[in-house]
Parts: C-alpha cells; sequence; structure tokens
C-alpha cells in the first residue's frame, strides 16, 4: 500500500471518500458530525483494527478487504454495491450489510443482519455465525462451509447455491430457489424448500413440520428426517431415508424410501399423485 492512515477518529462526511492504495489501522469512524458514507468509492484498500458507527460506510468499495473491525447497528447498511472484498474476523450488526456486491468472500464473522446479503453475486461465506431474517434474498452463485444460521425466511428466490458442514436454524428455507446443494448438515425449519426447482439434500438431517412441497426435481439422499409430517406433498422426489418419516402426503412422482412411515397419506389430492413410498425392511410399496 502506498499510504497509511493510523489511529484517527472521523466523523465528517465522506470524510475518506475515494481513497485508493491504502492501508487503514486502529481508527474509529464516530463522531457528533454523524457524516455518512465514510469510505465511499474507495479503491484498493484494507482497513484492519477499525470500529464503524456511521450509516453506509463503505459503498461502491472496490479490491477491499476488512479485517477485524466492527460494524454497529448504526452503520445499518454498511456495504452495497461492492466488488472484489473480503470480510475476515469482523463482527456486523448493520440491518442490511451487502446489497447488490459481487465476488465477495466472508470468513470467520459474526452477523447479525436482519437483511444480509440481497441481490448478491458470487458470495463465498466460510467458517461464519449469521442471525438473518431474510438470509441472502434473491442472491445468486454462493458457496457456504461451516456456517452456523438463525433466522426466517432464509435462501429465497436464489439460485446455483451450495452449503457444506452447516447447522441452519430457519423457517421457509430455499422457497421458490433453484439449483441448491446442501451437504453434510443439520436444516431446522417449517416448510422447508416449498416451490423449489432442483433441491438436493446429501447426508443431512432435517427437522420440522411440512417439508419439501411442491418441488420439482427434489433428491434426499442418505439423509434423515426428524419431526417432519405431511413431507412431500405435490413434490416430484427421488428419496433415500435413514430411519423415519412421520408422514408423507401425496408425493406427486417419483419414489421415497425409509426404514419407517407414520402414516402414508393418499386423499384429497388436487392433481395426479404417483409417488411410491416404499418401507426398507418390508420391500413393499404404497
Amino acid at each position: 500500500m502506498k499510504k497509511s492512515i493510523l489511529n484517527q477518529t472521523f466523523d465528517e462526511e465522506r470524510s475518506l471518500y475515494n481513497i485508493k492504495d491504502t492501508e487503514v489501522l486502529n481508527c474509529k469512524f464516530e463522531g457528533p458530525a454523524d457524516g455518512e458514507s465514510v469510505l465511499k468509492e474507495g479503491r484498493n484498500y484494507i482497513v484492519k483494527n477499525c470500529s464503524f458507527s456511521l450509516r453506509y460506510p463503505m459503498w461502491h468499495a472496490k479490491k477491499f478487504c476488512l479485517k477485524n473491525s466492527i460494524l454497529d447497528e448504526k452503520t445499518r447498511a454498511p456495504l452495497w454495491y461492492c466488488t472484489n472484498g473480503t470480510l475476515a474476523d469482523c463482527n456486523i450488526t448493520g440491518i442490511k450489510c451487502l446489497r447488490e456486491c459481487k465476488n465477495i468472500k466472508a470468513d470467520n464473522c459474526n452477523i447479525a443482519s436482519a437483511e444480509f446479503g440481497w441481490r448478491c453475486k458470487n458470495l463465498k461465506i466460510s467458517n461464519s455465525t449469521i442471525d438473518s431474517m431474510y438470509f441472502l434474498f434473491e442472491s445468486k452463485d454462493v458457496e457456504i462451509d461451516n456456517l452456523k444460521m438463525t433466522g426466517k425466511y432464509s435462501f429465497q428466490y436464489m439460485k446455483n447455491l451450495s452449503i457444506k458442514n452447516s447447522n441452519l436454524d430457519t423457517k421457509d428455507a430455499f422457497w421458490h430457489s433453484k439449483n441448491i446443494v446442501v451437504e453434510n448438515s443439520v436444516v431446522k425449519g417449517e416448510y422447508l424448500g416449498w416451490f423449489s426447482e432442483n433441491l438436493t439434500f446429501i447426508n443431512c438431517k432435517i427437522i420440522g413440520t411440512q417439508p419439501l412441497c411442491y418441488c420439482k426435481n427434489l433428491k434426499l439422499i442418505n439423509c434423515e428426517m426428524e419431526a417432519t409430517d405431511l413431507s412431500f406433498e405435490y413434490s416430484d422426489v427421488e428419496a433415500d431415508i435413514k430411519g423415519h418419516i412421520d408422514s408423507i402426503k401425496n408425493p406427486k412422482s417419483g419414489t421415497i424410501i425409509a426404514d419407517s412411515v407414520g402414516e402414508i397419506i393418499s386423499q384429497d389430492a388436487i392433481m395426479k399423485c404417483s409417488g411410491r413410498v416404499i418401507i426398507r425392511e418390508q420391500q413393499l410399496s404404497a
């Protein structure tokens, strides 16, 4: 970096606007002037060991690294329209962090942001915890590894998502999403995956009522299901389940294999339903 800014406090509007080739270390962005957009339009810069308590601090950033820093709730929408950036070892509580960003990596971060990651493309999230109400809404080309996520209405209207080694405590996840693969993970949530297309679970544990209905090309490979009643209604599904399923209702097509099923419901269907249920030990179809 050509320039360093050390141990200072900034509170003016656009106080470090359009910085380039700069390292910002141990600085605070707070104060009575309450200025917005302190690092807007920056290029090729590193921010390390800093704290932010002003609105919209890093909009339109390009080629940046934000490391070991704190962005509190007063930042509100801290990173929008950013490209080619890294977030590492950060604590973020801005309500609308990441909007319409591209090529962003987040590693070892602790994030509480109700509208995190809306309409983004090419995100990589690893080794992090995230609490978000509408997590990754309408985003594309996302890779997740070792994430602990809590919230509601996650992964809606997404395309091209890979999740590995994660624990997701959510609700209404993956609605209207396409091309999703979840591996070696626990997924807890009501009404999981409705209206999805090309949704695949591999070596996963799925928990919660009325999962995986109205799905197209749904696949479950070597998975477990817990407290999953009224499963697979009107879905095109191929499923191999270890253990018990509480109940299955009107699968549209395909085959569901399980060790046991509490109830198979074939009634009141509003469309032709030809899905088969096979109890593994009995090798009988119903």
